[in-house]
């Protein structure tokens, strides 16, 4: 039998992730793999910290990439932080927020909901009128939700809890590395994020940062954290201090190609590389239209990296998709949830966000639509 892996063909991954990954990466990953304790990796361990914390804009020392995709992020940063019996809001306008809803309450807790329409995003107005009825641990919010493309007001969310005891939770899956995230400056305590998106590096590996006040919140738990593996208060004697103390083996050859995304990142400059995927998806939104195609979200509050389009009425939606892969090699996403067969996803994160693979898949639609 021949080798499969020969028969992978070169795609365009313009769907919700992952994106496509530069070249210098795929050489990181390539790089010949060392043991997790040895003193050369710690040093390179600590220069990741470091790079996630100026991305993040963050001083947190509590700041990894925890092992697993961005899910084990989400999941790391709950059950480190929740207790059976705490008191948690969940503001929900798409499926990623419906996952957080799901583990909390897996985890025990006290979950209450504000749910938002689809294709909008959170209105702070009716955030602080729950805040004002009733005081909760963790309050948790998706930045960028990605089954949707609705950038949230995750500044204006903080500023409502400011000075007070509350955790602020932030999913920055598909927001860190595409626009602007500021851990610190917006008040969050606690934020996870995953390595396929916007940082252009394989799935595997999720950035996780906790304040000092998330800190403070684990370091007082009543009952210990329910995940071994994910158990924080070990993990971080791996990656803190001048004696490290295993606790699993680390994915080496992927925290080299994180290492080198960020790099490549911090090089370009966040305020570049912020424009460079607004511009992008300025001209991916200009060409959607000339095709006569809408966007789902109104304009003030669109991602530029993940552009929800709506499906126009009589079209094969799966049918499009199918030809832009299989006859153009180009892959986007489907809608999920109350949205499945409404809209196409497409992604531009990262490495993906270039003028050239904009025209690219406009060049596609054009062809396909036409049909």
């Amino acid at each position: 039998m021949s080798n499969l892996l020969n028969g992978i063909e070169d795609i365009l991954l313009m769907g919700p992730g992952p994106s496509n990954v530069p070249d210098e990466v795929y050489a990181a990953l390539g790089t010949k793999t060392i043991g997790h304790l040895d003193p050369y990796f710690i040093t390179i361990m600590d220069e990741i910290k470091a790079q996630l914390q100026k991305l993040i804009k963050t001083s947190a020392k509590l700041t990894l990439p925890a092992s697993g995709t961005g899910s084990a992020g989400m999941e790391t940063c709950f059950v480190n932080l929740i207790e059976p019996g705490d008191d948690i809001l969940i503001l929900i306008n798409g499926v990623f927020g419906m996952r957080m809803q799901d583990l909390a309450t897996r985890l025990g807790a006290n979950v209450d909901t504000l749910e938002f329409e689809w294709g909008t995003p959170v209105i702070v107005d009716a955030v602080k009128k729950k805040l004002d009825a009733k005081t909760y641990k963790i309050v948790a919010v998706v930045h960028a939700e990605t089954s949707t493309g609705v950038r949230n007001p995750v500044a204006e969310i903080g500023a409502l809890l400011a000075a007070t005891d509350t955790i602020y939770l932030v999913d920055t899956v598909t927001s860190l590395g595409g626009i602007d995230v500021n851990m610190d400056g917006w008040g969050i305590d606690s934020l996870y994020s995953g390595t396929q998106k916007c940082l252009s590096c394989p799935p595997g590996l999720a950035p996780v940062a906790f304040s000092e006040k998330a800190v403070a919140a684990l370091k007082g738990r009543k009952t210990k954290v329910p995940n071994w593996y994910l158990d924080l208060t070990m993990i971080i004697k791996y990656w803190e201090g001048h004696t490290r103390a295993y606790h699993h083996t680390a994915p080496v050859n992927m925290l080299y190609g994180l290492y080198q995304a960020l790099d490549l990142i911090l090089a370009e400059g966040l305020d570049n590389a912020f424009e460079r995927h607004l511009e992008n998806h300025r001209a991916l939104v200009a060409g959607l239209e000339d095709l006569g195609l809408q966007m789902l979200v109104a304009e003030k509050y669109r991602l530029p990296m993940l552009n929800a389009v709506k499906v126009p009425d009589g079209v094969d939606e799966a049918g499009v998709r199918t030809a832009l892969r299989m006859e153009h090699k180009i892959e986007i996403g489907a809608g999920l949830g109350p949205l499945a067969g409404k809209i196409w996803r497409i992604g531009l994160m990262g490495h993906t966000a270039r003028p050239e693979n904009v025209r690219r898949v406009l060049a596609a639609l054009k062809t396909t639509l036409a049909r």
